[in-house]
């Protein structure tokens, strides 16, 4: 009988780490999706894994998914993979045990959010972004105007509508708002209770203060670069930009959230882009805070988070 090799042993005892490390999320029965393997901190070169209810996603820089993961794991239901490449975008490929055809749900404290395994290179949620979502939840009070803009499955729309938020969301496409009204369906809330709007962010932030539209809270979480009908946008380029129009219609004491997942763009510079925002929409700041990232994601601290709160 062959000896398993020296490197497939280490791998063997690294994903056993993991799992032990992220116990308190795998025995969360109300939240059902997190990082489970996170690239060199877990001890996995270019290696990702996320949990989404017993279905594994395995993302990987190299073209070759590792051995390890090719062998059935007790307790999983199924395992997909995909390669991460941001030029070729592909749908995840199904490995071993079910087949997941259709959309099924997760849960983020107690939050259902429909996920896809066929939906294309993202499957509905971005699981860095859990600990602001939480906060939206916890700042929210019934009544209140919260704006979403980039809302992709509007899963911080949901979670300002639990707490009882008159949410907008804004994207470029209407199968993901289309995909967030089915999210708030799955909920409990009436999809007809809140508003979507298509098209480019920037735009429809300039309608609504013409309108004199103002919002207690202003979700800005947007791509790194998108192109619409209205022009090009990018984070290194045009954040202030984006801060400065979100403040514009942001109600006396508001908050916003600023987030930015590019990894191009340093903390520093972030937060300077966002003071610079508020300074050019002549609005005084009245406090801002950092939000970590959640504590399964423990390698690379690239997505930053701001809170902003306005006098």
């Amino acid at each position: 009988m062959a000896m398993p090799h020296t490197s497939d042993l280490f791998q063997e005892q690294n994903l056993k780490l993991a799992v032990s490390r992220r116990a308190s999320l795998a025995d969360d029965s109300q939240t059902t999706a997190f990082r489970l393997v996170d690239g060199e901190a877990d001890g996995f070169h270019g290696v990702v894994l996320e949990v989404f209810d017993k279905i594994w996603l395995v993302s990987t820089l190299g073209r070759r998914l590792p051995a390890l993961f090719r062998e059935v794991q007790e307790d999983v239901r199924a395992l997909y993979w995909k390669r991460l490449d941001q030029d070729q975008k592909e749908t995840p490929q199904w490995v071993w045990g079910e087949k997941v055809d259709a959309p099924f749900h997760v849960l983020e404290r107690g939050m259902k959010i429909e996920l896809s395994m066929q939906s294309g290179y993202s499957q509905g949620i971005f699981l860095d972004q859990r600990i602001n979502r939480m906060h939206v939840r916890e700042r929210v009070k019934p009544g209140q105007r919260v704006l979403n803009t980039f809302s992709y499955t509007c899963a911080f729309s949901v979670a300002a509508a639990l707490a009882g938020g008159i949410t907008t969301s804004l994207d470029l496409s209407n199968p993901y708002l289309q995909w967030g009204k089915r999210n708030m369906e799955a909920n409990g809330i009436d999809s007809a209770s809140q508003y979507f709007c298509k098209g480019d962010a920037m735009s429809w932030m300039k309608r609504f203060a013409k309108q004199e539209r103002l919002f207690t809270g202003i979700i800005l979480d947007p791509p790194t670069f998108s192109r619409s009908d209205a022009g090009v946008f990018s984070v290194q380029k045009d954040y202030d930009r984006l801060v400065q129009a979100a403040v514009q219609i942001a109600e006396p004491g508001g908050w916003i959230l600023a987030t930015c997942n590019d990894r191009r763009l340093g903390h520093e510079r972030f937060e300077v882009m966002v003071r610079d925002g508020v300074r050019l929409a002549g609005r005084q700041l009245g406090k801002l805070t950092h939000t970590p990232m959640p504590p399964d994601f423990m390698d690379e601290h690239y997505l930053k988070s701001i809170w902003l709160d306005l006098i």
